[in-house]
């Protein structure tokens, strides 16, 4: 006896999506699945273990290769235990809503087995089923994917279980039918085309990061008068671009007035420090967050107060060169400072007495600025150049720098 095969069933990997043009889908996929159709670059790079996979990794790999850059030895693979860590912690819910990882953009080297039709009439909505061993290639979000199969390795290192895991899914788009000089392309778009955004604009829009969150503390706590109005600090406070134009009715960008916070914190080191997130854990030692949060924003409240008129006035001050060197100053009252003589609020408030806060060359060429021909002034320089110059002649007034940014 014998019984009949069935016809036209094809098996694979089946995926509910939305397509946004005719060789391309969006969609969700859980973890699970997502692992078994993006192998682990991590293993794919290791030429031993490699030597031990079966043929359809192998290929996988040897296409991954045309496409993709190398995780071994870069920063891409250094970024991957911190970026599982990131995810782990969203997962478990330490982050609440305020999380996210961007869409995996996905490359099937083939064509799809089987493409339903419409699910629902008029929706778009279609499943598509991806054939075993069909090589699928992240050509963008690859980080995120090695990152997801360390997870999914050792769930146990991240306080994470395979439950939790297979609960998640993950937003994808998904391209077929293109050649690899197509699929190259759209890495080198995705990698290139788009405007990055600066590292330190970028960190003073992490709410988690400390020297952010001091910053708001700090422009809320500062009252001033601004065309015969009292109003917070915060109202003049530009969150959303690292610099100012002349049309802007906001006096000081966030991302300078966290760069014045670290600074403050952490002194020079404070430098280095600008375009990285702060976390509590990197406080200087044997400070704790409560202890700084307690001196800093009094402290940088009191300067602020103190020189609003010459924000107001447009005038230095606001550059970030110029915060990071007050900044460094600020430092030595904090109590804290290992460098230097310590200051008191007063004697702080003493050394800026006297300065020129005005945009001219004679008081910041060379110091936080540097002068053209015309003697137009460009603060581009940032707080990494320039702040430690602007710092020390803001603190040693007898200096040449010091006598220069005092007109003497």
């Amino acid at each position: 006896m014998s019984i009949t095969l069935p016809t036209a069933a094809v098996e694979g990997i089946q995926l509910t999506v939305i397509p946004f043009r005719t060789d391309a889908v969006v969609g969700t996929v859980g973890l699970p699945a997502l692992l078994q159709l993006v192998p682990s670059p991590k293993l794919e790079e290791d030429r031993r273990a490699m030597r031990y996979t079966p043929g359809a990794m192998r290929r996988h790999a040897e296409i991954r290769s045309l496409v993709q850059r190398t995780l071994k030895a870069t920063q891409k693979g250094r970024n991957v235990e911190a970026y599982a860590r990131y995810i782990a912690a969203g997962i478990s819910g330490d982050f609440g809503s305020g999380w996210s990882t961007p869409p995996i953009t996905l490359w099937l080297a083939d064509e799809p087995g089987a493409v339903s039709e419409e699910l629902v009439p008029g929706s778009g909505i279609r499943r598509i089923t991806l054939l075993a061993n069909s090589p699928v290639v992240a050509i963008d979000g690859e980080t995120q994917v090695t990152a997801l199969h360390e997870l999914y390795d050792d769930p146990e290192r991240f306080d994470l279980t395979y439950s939790a895991l297979g609960a998640v899914r993950l937003p994808f788009e998904l391209y077929w039918g293109l050649a690899v000089e197509d699929a190259r392309q759209i890495f080198y778009d995705r990698n290139v085309e788009g405007v990055p955004v600066a590292k330190n604009l970028a960190m003073s829009m992490d709410q988690r990061d400390f020297g952010t969150q001091l910053a708001h503390r700090i422009a809320d706590s500062v009252k001033v008068e601004h065309e015969g109005r009292l109003v917070p600090l915060s109202r003049l406070v530009q969150a959303r671009k690292r610099q100012l134009t002349r049309t802007d009715p906001e006096l000081i960008t966030l991302s300078a007035l966290r760069v014045l916070v670290v600074t403050t914190i952490f002194g020079r080191a404070g430098l280095g420090r600008s375009s990285a997130t702060l976390r509590t854990a990197d406080l200087p030692e044997g400070t704790s967050p409560e202890q700084v949060e307690r001196r800093v924003v009094p402290l940088l409240s009191t300067l602020l107060g103190h020189l609003f008129p010459q924000l107001a006035a447009r005038s230095a001050v606001s550059a970030p060169a110029v915060l990071a060197g007050l900044g460094i100053a600020a430092h030595h009252a904090t109590g804290w400072s290992s460098s230097g003589g310590p200051l008191t609020d007063d004697d702080l408030l003493n050394l800026l007495a006297d300065i020129r806060w005005e945009r001219e060359a004679q008081y910041w060429d060379g110091i936080a600025a540097s002068a053209n021909a015309a003697g137009t002034l460009n603060f581009g320089g940032g707080a990494k150049d320039s702040g430690g110059r602007v710092a020390d002649a803001v603190l040693y007034p007898d200096t040449e720098s010091g006598r220069k940014i005092r007109g003497r």
